[in-house]
């Protein structure tokens, strides 16, 4: 029976966000905490856990800090002590056999571009070289060569929009209990690509990713394999290592993982033109939408809470208002102050509020009359993994033919949660505003005329050229065009 230990850090932030995070903007937890928690949400460590103690194996909860919603840069500060809290769990020396963690890889904060590295050398500066650590990304991570070669194994997610967050925590395990019993000798191989790419073609139920993203799985299936997956990184992490990586774990031979690597390398650049999202401007939306019949969703993947940006952004609302739109449109908004003013004035009462550009200067206030339909306290529950979220005080706001759910906090928008918690049914409008690039299609898609794509400003936006990188390594594509890119490998071995 090994013991095994379990620590869990998820944050992901956008360098473009000028809302700093602290730690009053994570949720932590402690000891039988971590996996209470995890027992009851479907995310990597429950997946782990299934996988570790139903192998009759002793597993012990450290500790969790997971973003309440992604941000901008987290503060020094805080990561500092983030940072000490995830370690202490490593100087209680519990004689652990093996440790398990669960990062997510597109965390930076004030002075520390690679958190996730930064982490596991700190902790191999307590337990050891020796000790087998594994550790879980999310494909949007920025995989770096720090991280690669402190871990003993690296899984990473194989769907987008990831609906493999167990699954991924069930692969760890597994990886790692194979360490443990000294089955395998891990060797891993990266190929990093010069391109940062968005879009539909990066689903992997339909895109032309698809076929890529298969191969590596079908690598980490097959004997002689032990991981695989192809991390498209967060274009709105600006560091030094953002690219896209093809990423394979090989039991002691890489040559097939390079060979592997290096092809699928090479075809993903000769495609890359290809997974750049098309987008309208934001006045051609909206006369689309005015126009249209049926029901329409408006992505403004620009403003996307769950990819750091601010959610403060009115400037689809604004356009709409300024064509003197007459459809009825459901839009989320991050404004506290608007919420602020609801609750002093009470439900049902006649306002006049500024909406938008409470966080975020680039988004200029709009004034708007209408009612508090209803106030409520933000508490979530996520409809699609059972993660509880806070939006804080939160309020409906109409002003026809316009509905704002205001909320003091940004949350996740990937799904209905918080239209449904304000008792609002996106189906039941002409119009929804959608603040996320990839949802479910069930969500939002299904049954609509129109799903645009919009332009709009914002820390999220598909338009990477508008973002303004400054630390990433160039060239890299589409801030950059017209070099040339040869694959190759880089291979990783622990001692």
């Amino acid at each position: 029976m090994a013991r095994i230990l379990i620590n869990e850090c998820k944050q992901e932030i956008s360098s473009f966000n000028p809302v700093m995070a602290g730690y009053e903007d994570f949720a932590i937890d402690r000891g039988e905490a971590v996996l209470g928690y995890h027992r009851r949400v479907h995310a990597e460590v429950g997946g782990a856990l299934r996988v570790l103690e139903g192998a009759g194996h002793e597993v012990e909860g450290g500790y969790a800090a997971r973003g309440i919603t992604s941000s901008g840069l987290v503060r020094r500060d805080a990561f500092e002590r983030i940072a000490a809290e995830f370690l202490e769990p490593l100087r209680w020396q519990r004689n652990w056999d093996g440790i398990y963690f669960a990062l997510h890889g597109a965390l930076a904060a004030e002075g520390v571009e690679d958190c996730e590295g930064e982490l596991l050398a700190r902790a191999r500066a307590i337990v050891g070289e020796a000790m087998p650590i594994v550790v879980s990304l999310d494909l949007h991570g920025i995989l770096t060569d720090r991280i690669v070669e402190l871990a003993d194994g690296v899984v990473v997610f194989h769907t987008n929009p990831h609906t493999d967050f167990f699954e991924t925590g069930e692969r760890a395990a597994r990886l790692l209990l194979r360490i443990l019993k000294r089955e395998v000798k891990p060797v891993s191989v990266r190929v990093p690509i010069p391109a940062l790419v968005r879009g539909p073609e990066l689903m992997t139920e339909s895109g032309i990713w698809k076929r890529w993203v298969d191969e590596t799985i079908a690598f980490e299936r097959e004997p002689g394999g032990l991981a695989g997956g192809f991390f498209i990184g967060n274009p709105f992490t600006d560091v030094a290592d953002l690219a896209s990586n093809v990423f394979l774990v090989a039991d002691g031979d890489e040559r097939r993982a390079c060979e592997l690597g290096v092809r699928i390398a090479g075809e993903f650049w000769r495609e890359r033109a290809t997974m750049q999202q098309p987008l309208l401007t934001l006045e051609q939306s909206a006369e689309l939408a005015r126009r249209a019949t049926g029901r329409v969703v408006l992505v403004d993947a620009a403003d996307a809470t769950s990819s750091g940006a601010s959610g403060d952004s009115n400037a689809i609302v604004a356009e709409l208002v300024r064509q003197g739109n007459t459809r009825t449109v459901l839009a989320p908004l991050v404004d506290a102050p608007a919420v602020e003013h609801c609750y002093r004035a009470g439900a049902g009462a006649e306002v006049e509020l500024t909406l938008g550009g409470s966080l975020d200067p680039r988004f200029v206030p709009l004034t708007m009359r209408g009612r508090v339909a209803l106030l409520f306290d933000g508490k979530l529950c996520s409809e699609s993994y059972g993660e509880g979220w806070y939006a804080g005080p939160s309020a409906v706001f109409e002003s026809e033919p316009y509905t704002i759910v205001l909320t003091a906090r940004p949350v996740h928008l990937y799904d209905r949660t918080l239209f449904l918690a304000a008792g609002r049914h996106p189906f039941d409008f002409d119009m929804t505003v959608v603040k996320s690039p990839l949802c479910q299609p069930r969500f939002f898609n299904d049954g609509a005329q129109h799903v645009l794509n919009i332009d709009a400003p914002g820390a999220t936006s598909a338009n990477v050229r508008s973002l303004g990188h400054r630390a990433a390594r160039r060239p890299l594509f589409p801030l950059d065009d017209g070099f040339e890119y040869t694959p190759a490998p880089r291979v990783y071995r622990r001692t």
